[in-house]
């Protein structure tokens, strides 16, 4: 922090976390309020603010959406940074992000709880009898808020997936309500990776996340069943039902399709 650059403090974009690999999205604007998007960013991590760091990793820069969807985040944000850091106990920890290249040094924290709200890594996945559009006959908004429907992720609950034991992908996001304007590129992303999987069995499914819709009901009860806070949220499931990866907030194209290749395939 002593360098010679603006100190800022780090936007994250995530929050729930629990000790192992810890990814953590964050963002780095400067006092005038623009983004810095070099495509790296060294991360160090300290017990303290002014403790020695026992850790540091490099942070990627990944596109918020699909590729050329268009659509951003809140305040126009269309990248974010991506790191991922292994915390082997619960605490709060602080860490220093600094641009390749760039005059600036951003500070920030993270709460990591023994056990994180949302579903964890290797735990069975919740049976959500989640609706469809054959179980809404073809009711599509019902079931989405996007625009267009996203139809082609409507068409598995994932009750019926873990029945039928095939992997999945699944997003719990609302494109119209979403006060982060995260979740319709997060559709985006699972929509757009979807067809490079259509032979592989993998299933795409979108759940939105409030009570018929409507955000002054509050979240549904397949939010609540995964212990969802926030959102949006994407969950990879294994044929055995386990969570093998998920991810809060925004994730890119490039980062989901590798997460499948790697852990659902």
């Amino acid at each position: 922090m002593k360098r010679p650059g603006e100190d800022v403090t780090v936007v994250a974009g995530d929050s729930d976390f629990a000790p192992g690999d810890v990814r953590y999205s964050f963002l780095v604007i400067k006092h005038d309020a623009r983004p810095v998007e070099r495509s790296r960013a060294r991360v160090w991590l300290a017990h303290s603010q002014f403790g020695h760091p026992f850790e540091s990793a490099i942070a990627r820069l990944e596109t918020i959406g699909a590729p050329g969807a268009g659509e951003s985040a809140f305040g126009g944000v269309g990248r974010i940074y991506v790191v991922h850091l292994r915390i082997r106990r619960p605490g709060r920890y602080w860490l220093v992000a600094e641009p390749f290249g760039a005059k600036i040094q951003a500070l920030g924290t993270l709460e990591v709880k023994a056990r994180s709200d949302s579903v964890a890594v290797g735990a069975k996945a919740p049976e959500s009898a989640t609706p469809t559009l054959a179980s809404t006959h073809g009711a599509v908004s019902q079931l989405t808020t996007r625009v267009p429907p996203d139809r082609a992720l409507l068409r598995y609950s994932i009750a019926g997936s873990l029945a039928a034991h095939k992997p999945f992908v699944v997003t719990f996001a609302t494109p119209r309500y979403c006060t982060s304007r995260t979740c319709g590129p997060v559709v985006d992303v699972v929509d757009f990776v979807r067809p490079k999987f259509a032979a592989s069995g993998v299933r795409f499914i979108h759940v939105e996340v409030y009570k018929d819709n409507r955000p002054a009901l509050g979240y549904n009860r397949w939010m609540h069943q995964w212990g969802l806070q926030s959102e949006p949220w994407t969950f990879l499931v294994g044929r055995d039902g386990l969570i093998q990866a998920k991810f809060e907030g925004s994730i890119s194209a490039a980062e989901l399709e590798a997460a499948i290749r790697r852990l659902l395939l």
